[in-house]
């Protein structure tokens, strides 16, 4: 009879081989190009053999995510991870026969997303991606205090410049985008220099906008995003020590603290004895 524990820890070890991880990324790196391939005018024998390697990649899927999951020790952890979960998802999807249906063009999508599987397999795309996640609440912040900045200095460009150019400040949705343009200094010396044949001072006008924006603003972002990105590192530290039985830098700190508490208590009961044996 066939030990379900021996075949768990059989897959178990499979899933976490380095070779079988390069594999399955060389797969989905196969699948990208087999994607990118399908945008060209290609002749008529290799269009009939790319539906078999595209299927043959979607079994391929759909082996891989069953060693992961027959190697998983606590299968119900196993769609508590959102990658897990897309991983399913995606492979679930690709097996759908949709491409002579009006879902073609659906499933054509799924199987372009199957190339962000790269993130769920690689530990460094994964913590660029949760930092990225875990930025959003305190970027949302900075967004709008960004977007009552491009509204104020939009409805102040289009009240003095839209006699000027009606195409570039005739509305505040176009001033708006003019002074997008502005802030990644697309050509943006023109759009001044127009406005200053009329209004000498108005390069305080883009300036000042562009401190705020360029300099400020988008530092503030990429700030919060550094920062983000260094405590999960920290956090993915954490717990790849505990993991392993490493203790952490608390872990050594705590008991520092308890050492010194016990040589402390130690201290005072010798102290207390001596002072006991002398009084007799």
């Amino acid at each position: 009879m066939l030990d379900i524990n021996s075949i768990e820890t059989a897959f178990a070890r499979i899933r976490h081989n380095k070779v079988f991880e390069l594999f399955v990324i060389s797969i989905i790196l196969f699948s990208a190009l087999v994607i990118g391939v399908k945008t060209y005018d290609l002749p008529q024998w290799l269009i009939t053999i790319l539906p078999w390697l595209d299927h043959g990649v979607t079994l391929f899927f759909l082996i891989e995510l069953s060693i992961r999951f027959i190697g998983e020790p606590e299968k119900r952890k196993f769609f508590r991870n959102p990658w897990n979960l897309f991983d399913t998802l995606i492979v679930v999807v690709s097996l759908i026969p949709v491409e002579d249906s009006e879902l073609a063009l659906i499933g054509r999508l799924i199987r372009i997303f199957r190339v962000l599987r790269m993130v769920s397999m690689i530990p460094e795309l994964r913590l660029l991606l949760n930092s990225l996640i875990r930025a959003l609440p305190q970027l949302g912040y900075v967004v709008l205090l960004m977007f009552i900045i491009f509204y104020i200095y939009a409805a102040a460009g289009s009240s003095f410049f839209a006699p000027i150019n009606e195409k570039l400040w005739g509305d505040i949705s176009i001033a708006m985008l003019t002074l997008f343009r502005v802030m990644t200094f697309e050509d943006w010396t023109d759009v001044m220099y127009e406005t200053m044949e009329i209004h000498p001072f108005s390069w305080l006008f883009y300036l000042s906008f562009i401190f705020l924006t360029t300099f400020a603003f988008l530092n503030m972002v990429i700030g919060i995003v550094v920062n983000v990105m260094e405590n999960e590192h920290s956090a993915a530290e954490k717990q790849k020590n505990l993991e392993q039985g490493i203790p952490t830098i608390s872990d050594l700190q705590r008991e520092i603290r308890e050492l010194k508490q016990l040589i402390v208590e130690n201290r005072s009961s010798s102290e207390t004895t001596v002072i006991n044996s002398r009084v007799k």
